[in-house]
């Protein structure tokens, strides 16, 4: 029976044994030796034995190769060497160095050891990157090369413990735990490293959401967009993580925040805020995670359009009312808000118009000008609503005519007797068909001559024409002349020039001289007037001469006869 060798090298065979010549038996140089057995039994003594030189074979000489010495024979390797190498690889592979120091390779072990302090070092605490990529390959392909190593080393060196080679094996498998559970502890506090790094960005979002509530919507609009994204990107590359899960909450009281004017009823304060987040692009945040805050602010601003335009109807043609109002109707046609537009613009007009018979008409018809300006800019697709628009253009438009006269009438009982003159000329031109025209320049009369003498104001003028006195008045001027006169009547005539006349030098001259040329045909002309006080304005066209006032006080039954001149020094036109 042979002997299983153990652990280790196995014993090689001994070589078969060769008797080596022992010293002095070689034979002389040249001469081939011969076995001569001895005599015996009488036997002749031996005779020696004559060498004769062979002569060499007349061969041709060919080169001899060298002897070839074959390799020794590896052993081969058995079942322990291999359950050591796989144990010492398995060892080394868990990064601590151990198949090394099993085989008491204590430079290996050390190198080991170094290796994954370094690794360490660099891992540890754990950022969100992680450790970078080049790192691990480098740290995997040594602890592969260190593996090796031991594997190649175990087939030599035998194991001062554990006593057999599968116990190291399974001992191996038992430490692999330990590089596995590392990466799996390494790991979560990557993560968690992660989700600290997203809550520390979900925070400076809402900081800077926050530092922008002192500032006006325009100025602040970068910071909301700046947060806004923040938002989006944590929802779209880290849905699950603690950070996302928050943002929807964040991005309620974001559009809480924002509409907060219109909250507190500032309503026109909430048209810039509520619009922004109603246009918010999806590159900013995306309209599936807004979910039902994408059309929050859609009823607030339309609200707030309405309420800002028309509280500033007819308010001195206002024209941030009629933009609220065409950005209702054009955003949010249909809407209850832009049904309401229509009825409230009638309704501003109707109340301005009431105020026409108040004690401010003119106020009235200011407000009526406004409404009239902002309802012809007022648009609508909805034909309905277009037609009663028009309609209330119209309306308006009548009314304004009515106040202006009104305004005009109150500015002369007011005193405002240049103010009354202006308007009431503006409102003969501007509407020739009303029916009061023809007050209108009665209104105008009274006004210019109230502007020389303010008792002529005291009286209103009336469409009465004519009365039971005869006034005939002839005109001593080189120029022609223009006789207003209001009080009991109002009215005006034009007397032509006296070609044959001449200014006077001053107004006593006049009162002396005037029209008692009998050799001369004066211009003159002949009204009738009611019996009472009538104020005289004078005017002439002469350029050096400037209008004259006076009254006269008429009774019943006389006849007038007055007699207009100029004079040249002092301006005076007298009757």
């Amino acid at each position: 029976m042979t002997e299983e060798p153990q652990d280790g090298v196995g014993e090689r065979p001994e070589p078969p044994h060769v008797d080596q010549p022992r010293q002095g038996d070689q034979p002389p140089p040249g001469v081939p030796t011969a076995y001569v057995p001895p005599h015996f039994l009488g036997a002749l003594p031996p005779q020696p034995v004559q060498s004769v030189p062979m002569a060499p074979p007349n061969l041709p000489m060919t080169p001899m190769a060298p002897m070839q010495v074959p390799p020794a024979p590896v052993p081969p390797v058995g079942a322990a060497e291999r359950w050591r190498a796989a144990a010492v690889a398995l060892l080394n592979l868990s990064g601590l160095g151990l198949g090394h120091a099993l085989l008491r390779r204590w430079r290996g072990a050390v190198v080991c050891w170094i290796a994954t302090g370094i690794l360490l070092l660099i891992a540890l605490p754990a950022k969100p990157d992680g450790v970078p990529v080049a790192v691990i390959i480098g740290y995997v392909l040594f602890l592969i090369l260190a593996a090796a190593r031991a594997a190649v080393l175990s087939l030599r060196t035998r194991l001062a413990w554990p006593p057999t080679p599968q116990l190291a094996f399974g001992l191996a498998i038992v430490l692999l735990a330990v590089p596995i559970c590392g990466t799996i502890l390494f790991d979560n506090a990557r993560q968690e490293a992660v989700q600290r790094m997203l809550l520390s960005r979900l925070a400076q979002a809402d900081a800077a959401i926050a530092a922008a509530e002192t500032q006006s919507a325009d100025t602040a609009e970068p910071a909301y967009v700046t947060a806004l994204g923040t938002y989006q990107d944590l929802l779209d590359h880290h849905r699950t993580s603690r950070a996302a899960k928050q943002v929807p909450d964040r991005l309620t009281a974001f559009y809480q925040h924002v509409s907060t004017p219109y909250s507190n009823h500032d309503y026109c304060g909430a048209i810039e805020p509520l619009t922004f987040l109603r246009t918010l692009p999806d590159a900013t945040i995306s309209t599936a995670d807004l979910g039902s805050l994408a059309t929050f602010p859609n009823d607030p601003l339309a609200t707030s359009l309405y309420q800002c335009g028309v509280n500033a109807l007819g308010a001195k043609a206002d024209p941030t009312a009629a933009q609220d109002l065409n950005l209702l109707l054009s955003t949010f046609p249909t809407s209850a808000q832009a049904g309401k537009v229509e009825p409230a613009v009638a309704a501003a007009i109707g109340a301005a118009a009431g105020q026409l018979t108040g004690s401010d008409p003119c106020s009235a018809t200011a407000t009526l000008t406004g409404l009239g300006t902002q309802a012809k800019s007022l648009t609508s697709s909805v034909a309905t609503v277009s037609d009663a628009l028009k309609k209330d253009v119209a309306t308006d438009g009548g009314d304004i005519e009515s106040g202006t006269y009104d305004c005009a009438v109150s500015d002369y009982k007011n005193g405002k007797f240049t103010d009354a003159q202006t308007a009431m000329d503006s409102f003969v031109s501007t509407y020739p068909n009303d029916p009061n025209k023809a007050l209108a320049q009665k209104f105008s009369i009274a006004a210019q001559i109230a502007q020389q003498d303010a008792d002529a104001g005291k009286v209103i003028p009336t469409l009465t024409g004519g009365g039971s006195i005869t006034i005939t008045i002839s005109n001593d001027s080189p120029d022609p002349m223009q006789i207003l006169y209001t009080g009991p009547a109002t009215g005006a005539i034009n007397i032509g020039a006296c070609t044959s006349c001449k200014a006077y030098a001053s107004n006593a001259e006049g009162q002396q001289n005037a029209c008692s040329n009998t050799s001369i045909d004066y211009p003159k002309t002949s009204f009738t007037l009611p019996p009472g006080t009538t104020y005289f304005l004078q005017k002439s066209t002469g350029a050096t001469v400037r209008s004259y006032s006076h009254s006269e006080q008429y009774d019943a039954g006389t006849v007038y006869d007055d007699c207009a001149f100029e004079t040249s020094i002092f301006g005076n036109l007298g009757l």
